[in-house]
């Protein structure tokens, strides 16, 4: 691999085992700059084991990584000095204020005093929490504390932001801010590399996606790309009452001898379809069943049926191996 290169992360053959366990079996990875790359799969699929061998927190077994030109081995001071880490817990201290918070951390890393408080007030401002930046942390929403946790990973703006389950317990509203937030790094010039379970996450911010399935990457590409991977389009809809989705995926797995998918949108189902006639046929077998159709429209699978069709279980499935 090339110091030169334009890839932020290079990685071939990596592989950490616990005991028995082989939490990341044989990964590799090619990560562009300047981009949001997904890292795609269920809990214990290996996606965590993964991101801290690449930020340099776990040795590898096996294989080899480049981050920004550095092997994260022999060169992981390099390393460090152009990543940040935000995890799947805040890194926060919740007896300490917003801004104490942001203040602390940039006095260690090297800020004056006047440095790290004018740092930690456009901080504040950035990310809306200059109306709360002298409540304790322990007082924040969930939606607060993550913009304050991502926020103190940004107190030196790094070359290259891993986010570890970014959205994990937030609701719809402060995961859209979050997702505002990424979109926002990357605009300046940083590097994002988006560690999710959620396939919507991925499919709004990522341009790039590998799916990890037990320890390993088996599918990666654009999510265009991974979506005509399926070979066949999808009927999406919604029915007008939410209660009777129940009986639309009965109907339609019945009509159509396929898998249906639900949405998070609790009226809104998705399901495999040979052609635009055999959607239409579909939609008027539940009308004509009582079941009123909001709307529909036919086009690529979702990344849901694309996970199901790499791993033959749905997405949020438990992997067999638990990665540490």
């Amino acid at each position: 691999m090339s110091s030169r290169s334009p890839l932020a992360i290079e990685a071939e053959g990596l592989v950490k085992t616990f005991g028995d366990t082989r939490a990341v079996d044989g990964a590799d990875l090619a990560v562009p700059a300047g981009t949001v790359y997904g890292v795609l799969g269920p809990n214990g699929a290996g996606k965590s084991t993964t991101i801290r061998m690449l930020a340099t927190l776990l040795r590898p077994d096996g294989g080899r990584a480049r981050v920004l030109g550095h092997d994260v081995v022999t060169e992981a001071a390099a390393v460090r000095d152009r990543i940040s880490l935000t995890g799947q817990l805040a890194s926060v201290d919740e007896e300490l204020t917003g801004r104490e918070n942001l203040l602390l951390l940039g006095r260690l890393l090297g800020y004056s005093r006047r440095g790290a408080a004018e740092r930690a007030e456009q901080l504040l401002l950035a990310f809306g929490l200059t109306d709360a930046a002298g409540r304790l942390a322990k007082h924040y929403s969930g939606g607060m504390r993550r913009r304050l946790d991502i926020a103190a990973s940004l107190v030196v703006t790094p070359d290259l932001l891993f986010l570890d389950e970014p959205t994990t317990g937030l609701d719809p509203r402060s995961r859209n801010e979050v997702w505002e937030i990424v979109r926002a790094l990357v605009t300046r010039g940083t590097t994002v590399l988006l560690c999710t379970q959620y396939l919507d996450e991925a499919d709004q911010l990522a341009s790039r996606i590998a799916v990890i399935d037990r320890g390993s990457v088996i599918a990666e590409g654009t999510p265009s790309q991974l979506k005509a991977s399926v070979g066949r389009s999808a009927l999406h809809l919604r029915v007008e009452d939410p209660a009777q989705r129940a009986e639309a995926e009965a109907l339609l797995t019945r009509g159509l001898d396929a898998e249906v998918t639900l949405e998070p949108d609790p009226t809104a189902l998705s399901v495999p379809v040979g052609d635009a006639g055999q959607a239409a046929e579909a939609v008027t077998a539940l009308v004509d069943a009582g079941v009123p159709v909001a709307g529909f429209g036919v086009g690529q699978p979702s990344l849901d049926e694309v996970f199901l069709a790499l791993t033959g279980r749905p997405a949020g499935t438990e992997a067999e191996e638990v990665a540490a």
